[in-house]
């Protein structure tokens, strides 16, 4: 029971940590030349200085621009507790310059333990946010503004960012402006009068290279042989976890995932993914774990899908996937059975089946999701009538009849002479 115990606790310990952005971004913030040392010094400098700021996080997706920022406000806010005030906002919840400026007051409120009035117009709430920017600059405090999905804060009239940007060229406000987007143009979406009072101060965050993402599995999968984890079960399971890193299988699966996404936040899942698939029989990790993890993230839910298609079903896919070929405008349940009537008469083929029962195939391929209405207006249509279109490629349908074990070949032989 003591040993299941300990296992247990390695696969909680391990799934903690790649859940904790703080343990995750150790190794690729110690440099002093990392984006978190470089955002907490601009910060940090801001605050202790009294000076006004605007820094933008670029970068794709999942490569940790949201994770770093949070690390940097979670240290700052423990070494400078009473002078950071912090409003976070969403270009997709408030694009809207209104809802914008008001969730900025509705927030500032809460902060500060006052009043919020919901009636508030925009130029109250432009007006209140000025107000306590030189409040807060007069009791040494630093209000900072993160603006997540920045680039959906540049459409429009802009108004918000103007009132912010304009407020912070007040020598008596303290602020500092932190716009996060996937968007390397972000900044030259702003308009001049916005732009001329932005600091242009950019950040760009990349995916890690292959190098650091070793580091990461490295770093993530070691367990500390200090702990209270038996020392002797920490020390072999570091040496299976290297044994793994020098294994030629490892390094094939794992280049191979890179290539299909080397983001932090992918390459996370697809540690997670390997870590719930260990052995807790034997407590340690293998190759087995990262390949049936890749195979668990590379998926294709449509595939699985067509594996328990009918065999009918199959029939009208294919029928649909010809009439797309023939680039028949119009393809509804009409069409699709005249083009399934010309494949039976062309082929001979024993697989016939009344309409009624063909319109309750049809009607499960839209359940699925294998094929949807063109037209979501049509819903007093009958469905016989209403336009459809597959939700499946060429490639994919493929592969799912290869796959497909009692396919009929003249299946294959229709989807051949249509590739």
């Amino acid at each position: 029971m003591g040993r299941e115990s300990h296992k247990m606790k390695a696969l909680s310990l391990l799934r903690s940590r790649i859940c904790d952005p703080k343990f995750i971004f150790k190794p690729l913030h110690d440099s002093p030349d990392s984006n978190y040392s470089k955002l907490k010094f601009m910060m940090s400098s801001s605050i202790t200085e009294a000076c006004n700021n605007s820094i933008l996080l670029l970068g794709p997706r999942g490569s940790g621009k949201s994770a770093v920022l949070e690390l940097v406000v979670g240290d700052l806010l423990v070494e400078y507790p009473d002078m950071i005030s912090v409003i976070k906002l969403s270009g997709l919840l408030h694009s809207d310059d209104n809802c914008a400026l008001k969730e900025v007051a509705r927030q500032l409120c809460l902060e500060h333990q006052l009043q919020f009035s919901k009636a508030a117009s925009f130029d109250d709430n432009s007006q209140f946010m000025v107000a306590m920017l030189k409040e807060c600059g007069l009791a040494h405090k630093t209000i900072v503004f993160i603006l997540d999905e920045f680039d959906l804060f540049a459409q429009g009239k802009q108004r918000l960012l103007y009132s912010l940007l304009d407020a912070m060229q007040s020598i008596t406000s303290q602020a500092v402006v932190i716009g996060i987007s996937c968007r390397m143009d972000a900044d030259q979406l702003l308009e001049k009068r916005v732009r001329s009072r932005f600091s242009h101060r950019k950040l760009l965050f990349l995916p890690p290279s292959m190098e650091d993402s070793k580091s990461i599995l490295e770093h993530v999968m070691s367990l500390p042989v200090d702990s209270s984890l038996p020392h002797d079960y920490a020390v072999e399971f570091n040496r299976k976890v290297q044994d793994i890193l020098a294994d030629r299988r490892f390094k094939e699966t794992f280049n191979k995932y890179l290539n299909f996404d080397s983001s932090v936040k992918h390459l996370l899942r697809f540690l997670f993914c390997a870590v719930s698939c260990m052995d807790l029989q034997t407590g340690f990790l293998t190759c087995e774990n990262f390949e049936t993890a890749f195979s668990s993230i590379m998926r294709q839910p449509k595939l699985e899908c067509l594996k328990n298609c009918s065999i009918l079903e199959l029939y009208i896919l294919v029928c649909m996937k010809r009439l797309e070929v023939k680039e028949q405008t119009l393809c509804n349940f009409n069409s699709i059975m005249k083009e399934y009537k010309n494949v039976h008469d062309s082929f001979r083929t024993s697989d016939y089946y009344a309409r009624n029962v063909c319109l309750k195939a049809f009607e499960h391929l839209i359940n699925r999701e294998l094929i949807c209405f063109t037209d979501n207006r049509g819903h007093s249509s009958s469905v016989e009538f209403r336009p459809a279109k597959l939700l499946i490629s060429s490639s994919e349908l493929h592969q799912g009849l290869k796959a497909y074990h009692s396919c009929p070949a003249i299946l294959h032989k229709l989807m051949d002479r249509e590739g």
